[in-house]
């Protein structure tokens, strides 16, 4: 099993998916050999919602990592503990991002409580490259480059070869693990890039031309307060120079060609070796990139492109879905119920997502969800130096927004209570709103229901009593039904 996430990864940016500039050889490769879902939409961003989200299968509103730097609860089951019930030991190559649970911390001074960078539960740390990449800068160090810190490292990959990139370094350390395994093995590899810094490796600084961009989708004439406020930040707003903009955008494209060639070099490795067919894998992305589209770039707000994610899964052992074009909405919460299902396991009872495999089959389910969800919440932009005890700040609790997206429309609600509808089937550049209450009514009751039939814990589809009614979890000593 190789569980791939590649940072900050536009579904549309893919030569399979049509793009007009980038090239992706490798991850087309896989979509022919695999399954491609054309509507993926992440749950939540930046990077530690998002990835609470694919790791538990629940929505944000559930697991309630709402900022990096909010803990993990520990009772939650993920993906790591789920591949060591089917018998594994899951191998992390990268980060998770997933701060620590305080209840099971060492004490006040536990230093997992400094950084919201903690390791998944369940995993073992084979390669650890969380935002200091320790073991890369070693790696150069050994290669005779000069001494770096992280950021200026990153920032400087266009000045090295590629092969000496971080996406390099990562690959052939999970290569060399594959190498030695001889028992079926399980291994997620959490590739930083495309995430910024906007800096290609080597030669693929220079692959795109800046002049070959193609033009972000430019800002409405009318924008809301939190989009405006977005703007007023300088690490998400987006070069107003048109020649500085498609600098950044062709770096961007260079990184997910870098990434690519490393997918590339995966599958063939799995092929030479013998393994490809009996390999399951999963390629996608913790959340999405603005790339300059309505005047923002990294990942926020409610427009989809910090949502709408890249997602490839290759079942060997059904070749019937091979090539396929899933266009069904489909969501992160998805892949742990999916991976349940392939590796025999019951699939956890807090998950609000559903399993994948009848798509994989070549099927085409009945009952499936007709619209996507996410959710922003940006209270941590708020939250006060360290306190204990003291009133609760209860404003914190608006500062969130949740979109619900179907074919036709957007659909914002803002938990101070205000809200937007985009009318996309008018115009799908997301300019254009609706106030219509025969349209708005409609979509804001399904997000109310949406919410109503998820919203909850692992316990409520479990009734106590000597019947053992309902959905219940493995409990050491404890019959379920």
């Amino acid at each position: 099993m190789l569980f791939v996430t590649l940072d900050q990864f536009r579904a549309d940016c893919l030569s399979a998916a049509g793009h007009p500039v980038v090239h992706t050889p490798h991850l087309d490769r896989l979509c022919r050999e695999g399954v491609r879902f054309a509507s993926q939409f992440s749950q939540a961003a930046p990077c530690a919602p998002g990835r609470a989200s694919l790791y538990t299968g629940m929505y944000q509103m559930n697991h309630r990592v709402v900022a990096n730097g909010s803990p993990l609860e520990s009772r939650f089951d993920n993906i790591a503990r789920l591949g060591r019930r089917a018998g594994f030991e899951p191998a992390l190559f990268g980060y998770t991002d997933q701060g620590i649970d305080p209840t099971v911390a060492d004490g006040p001074a536990d230093p997992w409580l400094d950084t919201y960078e903690g390791i998944l539960p369940g995993f073992d740390p084979v390669l650890s490259l969380d935002g200091r990449v320790t073991a890369w800068l070693e790696r150069l160090e050994s290669l005779g480059y000069d001494t770096l810190a992280p950021g200026p490292a990153l920032a400087s990959e266009p000045d090295r070869p590629a092969e000496h990139g971080v996406s390099a370094f990562m690959t052939d350390r999970l290569l060399e693990w594959v190498a030695r395994r001889d028992e079926p093995w399980f291994a997620h590899a959490s590739y930083l890039r495309p995430h910024p810094p906007y800096a290609a490796p080597g030669h693929w600084s220079h692959r795109y031309r800046p002049e070959d961009m193609p033009a972000p989708i430019p800002l409405g004439e009318v924008l809301h307060p939190v989009h405006r406020s977005a703007l007023s930040l300088a690490v998400c707003a987006a070069p107003t120079d048109p020649g500085e903009m498609a600098r950044l955008q062709a770096q961007y494209f260079g990184m997910v060609s870098a990434v690519d060639e490393q997918v590339g070099r995966i599958i063939e490795f799995l092929k030479e070796s013998g393994r490809y067919d009996e390999t399951v894998i999963v390629v996608t992305a913790d959340h999405a990139e603005q790339l300059g589209d309505h005047g923002l770039i990294q990942k926020l707000g409610y427009f989809e492109q910090s949502y709408r994610v890249l997602s490839i899964v290759r079942h060997p052992g059904h070749p019937e879905g091979f090539g396929r074009i899933v266009d069904r909405f489909t969501e992160g919460i998805d892949l742990l119920p999916t991976l349940a299902e392939v590796l025999g396991e019951d699939v956890p009872v807090q998950c609000d997502g559903g399993s994948l495999l009848p798509f994989l089959r070549g099927e085409d389910p009945e009952r499936w969800r007709t619209a996507a969800h996410y959710e922003w919440d940006w209270r941590d932009m708020f939250i006060g130096p360290h306190r204990r005890g003291g009133a609760v700040d209860r404003s914190l609790e608006r500062y969130n927004l949740a979109v619900e997206r179907n074919d036709s429309h957007a659909y914002v609600q803002f938990a101070d209570g205000s809200w937007l509808c985009f009318d996309l089937a008018a115009d799908p550049y997301w300019h254009t709103t609706t106030t219509d209450p025969s349209v708005v009514l409609p979509l804001a009751q399904s997000m109310l229901t949406w919410r109503s039939t998820h919203l909850g814990g692992p316990y409520t589809q479990l009734l106590l009593g000597s019947q053992r009614r309902g959905r219940w979890p493995e409990l050491d000593g404890v019959a379920s039904a």
